[in-house]
């Protein structure tokens, strides 16, 4: 076997590569089996994190899928919400329309009551024929066409007699709530009244309850408060 002589580094580094079997023997003796295997330990370790990532990936990929479902979903009934929504906002209206003549129907009926109320006997009550024939030539300040719209439209407008004999009016709003809007247009048919006649007319308002705020009004004395059963 022949002998190699090593006498500096590049020798040693010159044989190791000539021999590589020397070069594994050196390594091992030098270095831990833990060093060595690291390269492989490292690479497996590499492979393993790319594939928990890419796992990752597709739970991300399918959360992604669940929610634009869901998104769409609730868009969905989003709309039907809305919808609903409007619907009942028409019932609620339909209702009040309904609660509004029946107040109204009441209160025809209980026209003489009213009259009776403020001391008065009901002579008749006035149709829009009637109001016609009241406005006929007749030129008011501040009746405008919407006014007068209004006043021909009045829920109530009746001829009442007191204790003489003296013709009155009475100008009744009727609603199932009492609000602002009632008491004003009864004041001012009650108002317009007066000047078409000359004769003293009492503004009434009808309903199952009141605005609480249009209890000064009442209290007053300006407008009289009739109570419809509900």
């Amino acid at each position: 076997m022949a002998t190699t002589t090593i006498n500096t580094i590049e020798d040693l580094v010159r044989v190791l590569d000539e021999h590589p079997e020397w070069l594994e023997a050196l390594r091992t003796r030098l270095l831990t089996r833990e060093l060595i295997e690291l390269p492989r330990r490292f690479e497996e370790f590499a492979a393993s994190v790319d594939q928990r990532f890419a796992s990752v990936d597709q739970r991300f990929d399918e959360q992604g899928k669940i929610l634009a479902e869901h998104t769409e979903i609730l868009a969905s009934h989003s709309k039907e919400f809305v919808g609903v929504k409007r619907e009942l906002r028409l019932a609620r209206d339909d209702i009040g329309d309904l609660k509004g003549l029946r107040a109204e129907s009441k209160a025809v009926k209980e026209v003489a009551i009213i009259a009776d109320q403020l001391g008065l006997a009901l002579t008749r009550v006035l149709t829009a024929d009637d109001l016609l024939a009241l406005l006929r030539g007749q030129s008011l300040p501040g009746m405008t066409s919407n006014v007068r719209g209004s006043f021909l439209r009045a829920d109530i407008i009746a001829e009442a007699a007191d204790e003489s004999g003296e013709t009155r009016y009475i100008a009744v709003e009727a609603s199932y709530t009492v609000n602002g809007r009632d008491t004003d247009r009864a004041i001012r048919n009650a108002g317009i009244l007066t000047q078409l006649t000359g004769k003293a007319a009492h503004a009434v308002v009808a309903g199952c309850r009141i605005d609480d705020r249009q209890r000064p009004v009442i209290e007053s004395g300006e407008v009289f408060w009739h109570e419809l059963e509900p």
